[in-house]
């Protein structure tokens, strides 16, 4: 009996998802069967035609999970991925790292959601992306969980990382004499209240950005900015069959947190300094994100909802940087047994930009197919 207490528990999941669809306007082609507001053309026909059919299997995916009891507690292990080629590989079906991540009582470590988002305000959708206004970020951590059950404290130093914007300067010579600098980690913390209403939190974020001019030129552009935010998101349970999300975002210099929104940091122009007339800062962002689950019966359900970002611009950067996102989705869904889902959502996004008047939108039509399995083992 002891013997099989002691046993190691490994769980094999997966999920065959096949997307197809119709995008009515232009998008990036990197990213084709997604909606994503900085991915719109930010002037007239800056990715080609209007009109183009999508099909894809990137959001299929395999997993293990695995439990093993240790004298110190139960360590739990994930590691998963998909085949959603983001950055260098985006627009391609290729390995994409989900989850690498242990936990050990207190201690937790590896790759996984930070702290700053939630991923369960994430709605009940067949897009990929999903809402613009989110916090929605996978990063390398180190997690300390005093507290863990109806209430929550988590508290981890994450990898730190931002990008900027050389706006109406980005052909100065000078700037590619700057380089990024990070020697402090980013400090996240996470405290969640569970009830039989649903659940609320509160997440925060603290992080250093700094630049180091490499002095090959007479200029002194370096510089360093403090980034910071807040998140509230909720789950509400209006009714068995109805669920609220909600999750409101504020904060400077975070841009690389959230689900879908450009540079951390902005040019501004400081024209009292005759040695470097320019200089980098954090740019304040505003998300939210409100969206209704319903189930119809056992084997219909939707959503409905709306999300948005708005950037605060620095003055030095370019006309057409981005502004302001805005995302909406709704969709029908059909589950005739439990590991099979079809569904039909129809998605709607909005890019604004800085001051040059451009405005455009995007609007697609996605049907999808997913088997998920799972397999447990014990040894």
């Amino acid at each position: 009996m002891a013997q099989q207490e002691n046993q190691s528990t490994f769980i094999i999941t997966g999920q065959i998802m096949t997307d197809t669809g119709y995008n009515f306007n232009q998008i990036n082609p990197d990213y084709y069967d997604v909606l994503r507001p900085t991915q719109l053309p930010s002037h007239k026909n800056e990715f080609g035609t209007d009109g183009n059919v999508f099909f894809g299997v990137r959001q299929s995916m395999l997993g293990l999970n695995t439990s093993t009891p240790t004298p110190y507690g139960e360590l739990t292990t994930r590691f998963s991925f998909d085949l959603f080629g983001v950055g260098v590989d985006a627009g391609q079906t290729t390995f994409h790292l989900l989850y690498a991540y242990a936990e050990l009582g207190m201690l937790g470590f590896g790759h996984n959601w930070g702290l700053f988002c939630d991923f369960d305000g994430f709605p009940n959708s067949i897009e990929y992306w999903g809402p613009s206004g989110m916090s929605l970020c996978k990063n390398v951590q180190l997690r300390f969980i005093p507290l863990n059950g109806r209430n929550r404290l988590a508290i981890a130093l994450e990898r730190p990382g931002a990008s900027a914007d050389q706006g109406v300067y980005r052909d100065r010579i000078e700037l590619s004499d700057v380089k990024p600098k990070f020697d402090m980690p980013d400090l996240t913390a996470e405290f969640r209240v569970t009830r039989d209403w649903g659940y609320a939190e509160l997440a925060g974020a603290v992080r250093k950005i700094e630049w180091v001019d490499q002095g090959e030129l007479p200029d002194d552009y370096s510089g360093k900015v403090y980034g910071w935010g807040f998140n509230l998101s909720s789950n509400l349970k209006l009714s068995k069959k109805s669920l609220f999300i909600g999750q409101t975002v504020v904060g400077k210099g975070i841009q690389n947190f959230m689900n879908d929104a450009p540079t951390d940091i902005g040019i501004e122009n400081d024209p009292g300094n005759a040695k470097a007339p320019i200089k980098g800062v954090a740019l304040p962002l505003y998300g939210y994100t409100a969206y209704l689950n319903h189930q119809w019966n056992e084997k219909f359900s939707s959503i409905i909802g709306y999300s948005a970002i708005k950037i605060d611009n620095s003055n030095a950067q370019s006309p057409d940087a981005f502004r302001h996102g805005r995302y909406a989705s709704t969709n029908l869904l059909y589950k005739p047994f439990s590991n099979f889902t079809s569904g039909i959502e129809l998605q709607w996004i909005n890019r604004e930009n800085y001051k040059d008047g451009w405005t455009t939108s995007a609007t697609k039509i996605q049907i999808s197919f997913r088997y998920f399995f799972s397999q447990q083992i014990k040894k």
